[in-house]
C-alpha cells in the first residue's frame, strides 16, 4: 500500500478564523441538545423501555473519549475538510477513502436532509397553534432551506457567533428544565437511570443506537482543520471538550427526565406525551409561559443542527472536488467570505429537490423524510468512525510520527472493535429505529444504500486507478 505525504498547507483563499469555542460551537450545535431532549429522549425511553439511558450515555462518551485519542492524533498529522474521507485514505488507501467519502456523502446529506422535515412540522405546528397562522410543513421547510442557503455562503465564523447564540439559549432552557425536575420530583432524586441494573433492561441494543445518534457531528472538529489557527492543537481539544459536554450534558438531561417522572414510569410517560413530554414536564414544574418557550426554542435548536451539517456536507463537496472524485468547481472558495460557496449551494439544491419531492408525495415529514434519513445518516457515521480507528492504526505503523502507544494503536483498536459492535447492534436494531415490523423492506434497503454507496466509491477509484492515474494520485492529498 502506498503512503501518503500529508496533506500540504491550505491556500491563501482559506483563511485560518476559528479556535476551540468555535469548533464546540459547530460540534455540539449538530447534536442539537434540545432536538435530543425533546425528541431522542422521549422516543428512546418510550421504544426501548430501558430506564438506564443516562448510564448508555456515559459509556459512549468514555468510548468515544478513547477513539477521539488516536482521532486527535491522526488531525496532527493530517489536515483536511474530508476529516474521515482523508483519514481512511490515509490510513487504508485511496480505494478504501474514496469508499468512506461516498458513505459520508450519503450519511451527512441524510442527515442534514432528514431533519428539514422534523424543522418544517415543529416550526408550522408552532405557528399554528400560538399565533393561529396555518402555514403547511414544506413552505416552512424550504423557508429554512433557504436561510441556511445565506449563512452557509457567509464567512464560517459568522456561522459560528450564530451557533453560539442559539447554543446558549438551548443550553439554559435545557439546564432551567433540567434543575425543576429534580426540584420537583414526585418520588424523590433516585439515582435508579444510573445504575447498571436500570440500563441492563429492555431492549439494551436499540438503546445504544438512540444514544449514539446524539453525539452525530462528532467529524466537525477536523472537518474545520483547515480554518483553524492552530489545528494541531485545536482539533484534539475542541474534540475532547465536545465529547465530555456532550455526554454529561445529555446523561444529566437523560437522568433528570426519570426523576421528573419517577423511574418507574418514564417509559410510560414517554409513550403517552412522546415528543411533548419535555414541554408537558415543563409546564408541570415550571411554568406554561416557560413550555412555551421551549417549544421556541426547539424550532432554533433545530436550525442550528441544519446548519451546522450544511457547513459539513459543503466541505465535503470542497475537498473531494479538489482532489479530483467530484467535480473540480466544488472546489471553488468564495473570493471575499473564503466560504466553499459552490459546495454549499450544491448541497442547498439537493435538499430543495429531496424536500419538493417528500412534499409531493404526502408522506408524514417527521415519521418518513425525518425518521427515515436521520436514522440512515447516523448508521453511516457510526461506520465511518469503526473505519476511521483502524485506518489510525494503518497509518501510524508505517511511521510513527512522534506519536506514543496509546494514541497511535491502544485507543484506535479499543475504540474500533466498540464502535463496531454498536454498528452491528444498530443494523440489527434498525427495525426498532425506525418503528418497522422486522420484516418490512424498509429495515435492509435503507442500509443497503451505505452498502451501494461505499461500493460505489471502491468501484470509482478502481476506475481512476486504471483510467486516470494522476487524478488517482490526488486523492487523500488535500
Amino acid at each position: 500500500m502506498a503512503t501518503l505525504d500529508p496533506a500540504p498547507p491550505p491556500s491563501a483563499a482559506t483563511a485560518r478564523r476559528i479556535g476551540v469555542p468555535e469548533i464546540v460551537f459547530f460540534v455540539v450545535a449538530a447534536s442539537a441538545p434540545l432536538t435530543v431532549a425533546a425528541g431522542g429522549l422521549p422516543t428512546s425511553f418510550a421504544v426501548t423501555g430501558n430506564a438506564g439511558i443516562p448510564l448508555l450515555y456515559v459509556v459512549l462518551a468514555v468510548l468515544l473519549t478513547v477513539f477521539t485519542g488516536g482521532y486527535a492524533a491522526m488531525s496532527r498529522s493530517v489536515s483536511n475538510a474530508g476529516a474521515f474521507y482523508a483519514y481512511v485514505t490515509h490510513g487504508l488507501g485511496r480505494t478504501a477513502g474514496v469508499g468512506a467519502a461516498f458513505v459520508a456523502l450519503v450519511s451527512y446529506n441524510t442527515m442534514q436532509i432528514g431533519l428539514y422535515g422534523l424543522f418544517g412540522f415543529t416550526t408550522a405546528d408552532l405557528l399554528g397553534s400560538r399565533l393561529g397562522v396555518a402555514v403547511p410543513w414544506w413552505a416552512v421547510a424550504l423557508a429554512g432551506v433557504a436561510l441556511v442557503a445565506v449563512l452557509g455562503f457567509r464567512r464560517v465564523d459568522l456561522n459560528a457567533r450564530v451557533l453560539g447564540v442559539l447554543l446558549a439559549v438551548e443550553f439554559l432552557t435545557v439546564l432551567v428544565f433540567d434543575v425543576a425536575q429534580f426540584a420537583g420530583a414526585p418520588s424523590g432524586v433516585s439515582a435508579h437511570g444510573l445504575t447498571p441494573e436500570a440500563a441492563t433492561t429492555g431492549a439494551v441494543g436499540a438503546a445504544f443506537c438512540f444514544a449514539m445518534a446524539s453525539f452525530m457531528g462528532f467529524e466537525s472538529g477536523a472537518i474545520y482543520s483547515e480554518e483553524c489557527r492552530d489545528p494541531r492543537r485545536t482539533v484534539s481539544r475542541a474534540t475532547h471538550v465536545s465529547v465530555a459536554l456532550i455526554g454529561a450534558f445529555y446523561a444529566f438531561t437523560a437522568w433528570a427526565m426519570t426523576v421528573g417522572t419517577g423511574p418507574e414510569r418514564i417509559a410510560e410517560r414517554s409513550r403517552q406525551d412522546g415528543p411533548a413530554l419535555v414541554f408537558v414536564l415543563a409546564q408541570e414544574h415550571v411554568g406554561k409561559a416557560f413550555a412555551d418557550l421551549a417549544q421556541l426554542f426547539l424550532v432554533t435548536s433545530l436550525f442550528a443542527a441544519l446548519l451546522s451539517f450544511h457547513n459539513a456536507v459543503a466541505r465535503y463537496f470542497l475537498s473531494l472536488g479538489r482532489e479530483g472524485v467530484l467535480p473540480g468547481v466544488l472546489a471553488r472558495t468564495h473570493p471575499a467570505h473564503g466560504s466553499p460557496h459552490v459546495g454549499s449551494a450544491t448541497q442547498t439544491a439537493l435538499a430543495a429537490v429531496v424536500v419538493a419531492a417528500f412534499a409531493l408525495s404526502g408522506g408524514d415529514p417527521v415519521l418518513t423524510l425525518f425518521n427515515w434519513l436521520t436514522n440512515l445518516g447516523a448508521l453511516g457515521v457510526i461506520l465511518l468512525l469503526a473505519l476511521t480507528s483502524a485506518a489510525v492504526v494503518g497509518y501510524f505503523h508505517r511511521d510513527a510520527r512522534g506519536e506514543n502507544a496509546y494514541s497511535r494503536l491502544v485507543a484506535p483498536v479499543v475504540a474500533g472493535v466498540g464502535l463496531a459492535a454498536v454498528f452491528a447492534t444498530s443494523l440489527l436494531n434498525f427495525d426498532a429505529l425506525l418503528g418497522a415490523d422486522r420484516g418490512a423492506a424498509l429495515i435492509w434497503v435503507l442500509p443497503a444504500a451505505l452498502l451501494v454507496a461505499g461500493a460505489a466509491g471502491v468501484a470509482f477509484a478502481l476506475y481512476l486507478r486504471a483510467a486516470d492515474p494522476a487524478r488517482y494520485a490526488r486523492i487523500g492529498r488535500g
